[in-house]
This record gives structure tokens, sequence and C-alpha cells, in this order.
């Protein structure tokens, strides 16, 4: 009798298994990969998120950045990471969406990553050194680029980042020719731009507007397809002669395909709680974000719709990345 017991203790003891492995949180600290610079719009987002995450889940969130290759190095990590919960990856549309028609990224954004919620997204911020440039507005940095051909520069987060389409993009339907800068992050490419080093960038809210602020550099549109509260006298493109231009960056929450289904649930209602709070969608809102939040389904469409919709513009660009 006392055999049965123990085979029995045995084996609910092996069943218990699998569903303690699928508790969230877990006993380890929580690592939060970003693929960009400390400092940029990635980050800042990123770093709110798993404050506030923290807190909520009573264990440690720590956000580490992995910059390099557009963000595709810490998309890279995350595929091949911990499946236990313990790694989040805030990811970024390059690297889900535009990497992927470009380049051998060393992983599959469909099979290898499982979306949990939808984040941020946000246009980009044209923007000019306000004192080397000479550019004032949108029809100046066309004139520029008309006049010398590949002589006007626009930097990027990376190659097949958000920033970089959407420099190419205005290159292509302006007609005419610039040249990419690709840095690690905005907060890397940034303290060029103040030096003069190139012309322009289509930056980021948060990497943008305190240097917009400070007088340093100047916006000379917006690529959404309405003004941003923070910048209201500075155009869009499309309402200064590109009628229907629309370039948005956004950011979600990923983690390794093969994580439970239970821990992916819990990370899912613990992110769209903290996204709907009052002051994280006030801190964001001051970072010219709009909150997107929602179910892993919903952002796992999102993905793949705008995987289709970059698709054709990059085979129509001819953009290759060895």
């Amino acid at each position: 009798m006392f055999r049965r017991s123990l085979m029995l203790a045995a084996a609910a003891a092996a069943l218990a298994v699998p569903v303690l492995a699928q508790t969230f949180p877990p006993s380890k600290p929580v690592t939060m990969l970003v693929g960009f610079a400390p400092g940029g719009a990635a980050d800042s987002s990123a770093r709110l998120i798993a404050r506030k995450l923290s807190e909520n889940i009573g264990q440690t969130v720590v956000v580490e950045n992995k910059p390099g290759a557009g963000g595709n190095i810490a998309h890279q990590l995350t595929a091949q990471g911990p499946t236990d919960g313990s790694l989040i990856l805030f990811g970024s549309i390059g690297p889900l969406t535009i990497a992927p028609h470009m380049m051998k990224t060393g992983y599959d954004p469909f099979k290898d990553l499982a979306p949990l919620s939808g984040g941020v997204q946000f246009p980009s911020v044209l923007v000019v050194n306000s004192q080397a440039s000479g550019i004032k507005t949108l029809a100046d940095y066309v004139a520029a680029a008309k006049k010398s051909p590949g002589a006007v520069t626009f930097a990027s987060t990376g190659p097949g980042s958000a920033s970089h389409l959407t420099g190419e993009l205005f290159a292509q339907r302006a007609g005419v020719e610039m040249t990419h800068v690709p840095y690690k992050g905005g907060s890397a490419a940034m303290p060029d731009l103040l030096a003069g080093r190139f012309t322009s960038y289509f930056a980021a809210p948060p990497t943008a507007l305190p240097q917009i602020q400070a007088g340093k550099i100047l916006p000379i549109a917006v690529t959404g397809l309405q003004r941003m509260a923070e910048l209201p006298n500075v155009p869009t493109v499309a309402e200064s002669g590109y009628p229907g231009f629309e370039a948005l960056a956004w950011n979600g929450v990923l983690v390794p395909a093969k994580t439970p289904q239970p821990i992916i649930a819990r990370l899912n209602t613990e992110i769209d709680a903290i996204l709907k709070e009052p002051d994280v969608v006030r801190k964001m809102h001051a970072f010219g974000f709009d909150l997107i939040g929602g179910t892993p389904e919903a952002f796992g469409a999102l993905i793949h719709g705008e995987a289709v919709k970059w698709a054709p513009v990059i085979k129509k660009v001819g953009l290759k990345v060895d």
C-alpha cells in the first residue's frame, strides 16, 4: 500500500512539472530585450512598460539593450531564447516586417516569435540641423536633393529599420536620390546630426522633441496623416505636396515561439492593462506615441498586414542588405 502511494505521488509530481513550468512570473528576473541603444524611442517606452510590469508581478524586469543590425540582433536572441517567461522582446516594425524582405535575419518572425500585445505607434519627424543645413522647409529639402543627387544624407536606426525605409520611401515618392547613413539607434544618431555630420533624420518623437524644443534641430515635416499635437505648426509630408504619404513606426511585445500559452495569456493581460493605466497613457502621449494594446491575435494580424504592405515597396525600391 505504501509503495502504491509512493507511485501515485511520483505520478502526480510528474504531471505537475509542465503545470509549474507554465506559471508566471518565473522565479528568476525577467529580461526585456530592446534592439536599439538606450535613450531612443523603443528604449523609452520599453523602460516604462518594464517598470510597471515589475511592480505589478512582483518580480524584477530588467531592460537589456542589444543594438545592431537595425534591431535584428535582439529579435534573433529572443527567437533562440528561453521559453519560461523570463525573456520578453520589445519588438519593432523594422525587424518584424521590413528586414526579412531585405536580408538574412537568422529568424522567422512568424515561426520563431509569438506576439503578446501591440505597444505603441508613432510617425517620424523629419528634422535637419537648424544651423548647418540651410534647409527650412520640405520644399527646400527636395530642392537640395535634386540639385546634388546623393549629397543629401539621412540617418536611420539601422539597415531595414522603419526610419531607413521611411527615408527610402520618401526619396522614391519625391523622385530624388539620397544617401542612407545607418546608426545603432536614435540616441546614437542625434549627436552627429547636432554636429552637422549628415543632413537629416526621420526621427522618432522622443528622440527629436527635446532637441526641437531646445532649438538645436528644425522639424520640417511629420510622416503621419495628421499633424502631431506636440508640433502643431509642423506640416505633414502629405499636406506638403505628397498626398496620401504615411509612414508610421510601431513597437510591440513578443516572446519565443514555444513559450507556453498560459504564460502568453498572463503576459498579455498584464501588458494590456499597463497600456491602459492613466499615467502610462499620459507619459506615452508626451513621447508623441499612440497606444495599441489588444490581444496576441490582433498584434499578430498587425505584423502580418505590415509585412504584406511593405514587401512591394521594398521590391520597387530594390533594397537589399548583404
